[in-house]
């Protein structure tokens, strides 16, 4: 896993680069760039982590990450031969020139770069636009991709359907040599999601003692080891609870609990809501446990 701080390229013509990835070798390290970068999920199943924020990732997820701000869009490695497919621009914040981006027809732009500082996720009718749009950028180039792209920022700038992504007082540590060790050990992790992980190992891998490697995977993710741990096993299990017609307990299995009664206590206490309950309310075929 090669990071960590990280260069982009931008168009040529447009000023800004537009890329549409559709691979079953999807692999996007832990890591953090000047640019911003809008991100279009349509079908990568897994977890994204942006700054201190863990969510599992569902089809039309949209996120705007800020200059910047680590995130990782992490594939879950036990989901099947499907290719990842991602629609993603990244651009700076001048891209348009400064004289541009300090006239007052920008200042809803320039107020949403701001915001976008902790990353930021849209949802709703913005949501539905802006995928239309990314979708008709993929098809054009030139002057017409960039007013599309233009109208993606407008849309986005005057939207009431964004929430912030990582906590407000999110600071990243930005050392190249430890967020290359977070985006090894990021993948060690979901690679042996459905095992037992034990704290030991990973420090032995991180070359760290057990209270050290501690320290630095909090400071790092805001949250314990096994607390990590647990959401990603409950994220996976989510999926897994909406996707397939997989019994509970063969799910509980698969998501590396060592029993029933642990799995239940963690969704309920992450989810709000049993694992049957979360399967009644998105999938409801085959609610029947």
């Amino acid at each position: 896993m090669k990071l960590i701080f990280q260069q982009l390229t931008t168009g040529s013509e447009e000023g800004f680069a537009f890329k549409s990835i559709r691979t079953r070798h999807f692999e996007c390290p832990w890591h953090f760039h000047p640019e911003y970068e809008l991100i279009l999920t349509l079908h990568c199943p897994g977890y994204r982590m942006v700054g201190d924020n863990i969510t599992p990732l569902r089809r039309g997820d949209l996120v705007l990450v800020g200059s910047r701000l680590p995130h990782i869009w992490q594939r879950d490695s036990h989901s099947g031969a499907a290719p990842a497919h991602i629609l993603l621009a990244q651009f700076q914040e001048n891209f348009l020139g400064d004289a541009c981006m300090k006239m007052p027809a920008m200042s809803a732009v320039r107020q949403l770069f701001r915001r976008a500082a902790v990353g930021l996720q849209f949802m709703g009718r913005t949501r539905d636009r802006v995928d239309g749009l990314m979708h008709a950028i993929a098809h054009t180039t030139g002057l017409r991709r960039l007013v599309l792209f233009l109208t993606v920022l407008e849309a986005m700038a005057t939207s009431h359907e964004a929430r912030s992504i990582a906590s407000a007082g999110f600071t990243a540590e930005l050392n190249p040599f430890n967020q290359e060790r977070m985006a090894g050990l990021l993948k060690y992790i979901n690679d042996r999601i459905d095992q037992p992980i034990r704290l030991s190992e990973v420090a032995r891998i991180a070359h760290m003692s057990e209270g050290a490697f501690s320290r630095f995977f909090q400071r790092h993710t805001a949250r314990t080891f096994p607390a990590f741990v647990n959401e990603l096993r409950v994220g996976r299990a989510c999926r897994l609870l909406a996707e397939t017609e997989q019994s509970i307990t063969d799910i509980s299995l698969a998501c590396g609990f060592a029993n029933l009664s642990n799995f239940n206590r963690q969704f309920l206490r992450l989810k709000r809501a049993t694992p049957s309950g979360f399967r009644r309310r998105v999938n409801p075929i085959h609610a029947g446990e």
